[in-house]
């Protein structure tokens, strides 16, 4: 019955959000965008987020590492809520869902509510500025350019996108308040 009102829930946002995502995907049939956009998607993943937490402490040494630690923990945390919330509220990708929404890349599973890469990205690059003001001129259009992709490569809906955003926000700031404790661990 709970699964039952889910789907009825998501079936009746999916309806007025499916024009949106069909505008942001008709982005996708323009092939210089798809690869940049498939791009962006790929280094969303994890890998600019890992090497970044990787050069942290290179470049702002112990504080730096300390960041980075408090990054992964975070990080950590985002995986946990959000492979739970997919798994139980299991709302399907909208290139399933319609025939006209070209799949830009492969998908990582068959769930988009939220967009984990959207909130990962937003938490990283919120603690990021927090922590180093100056990696903002970088992290953000990174950011943004990784939740518009979300969209665009017909993975997401607007609101998965939108959710995991403010998921991800709300965790940067769980992150940052804990961060002393985790300071003073680390020496």
């Amino acid at each position: 019955m709970h699964n039952n009102k889910i789907s009825l829930f998501f079936s009746r946002i999916d309806q007025l959000e499916i024009n949106s995502c069909l505008r942001m995907n008709g982005y996708c049939r323009k092939l210089p965008l798809k690869r940049f956009f498939v791009r962006v998607s790929r280094l969303g993943d994890g890998l600019a987020w890992y090497l970044l937490m990787l050069l942290l402490p290179v470049l702002f040494g112990l504080h730096g590492l300390q960041v980075s630690a408090s990054m992964a923990l975070t990080g950590l945390v985002c995986t946990i809520i959000y492979k739970t919330l997919k798994g139980s509220l299991v709302r399907t990708r909208p290139f399933l869902n319609s025939p006209d929404i070209l799949c830009g890349t492969a998908p990582l599973d068959r769930y988009s509510f939220p967009s984990g890469h959207t909130m990962h990205a937003v938490c990283f690059c919120t603690m990021l500025v927090y922590f180093f003001p100056l990696l903002g001129m970088l992290v953000i259009p990174f950011t943004i350019l990784v939740a518009l992709s979300r969209v665009i490569l017909g993975l997401h809906y607007p609101t998965d996108v939108i959710v995991g955003a403010l998921l991800g926000a709300g965790l940067a700031c769980l992150g940052i308040a804990l961060h002393p404790a985790l300071q003073s661990m680390l020496g």
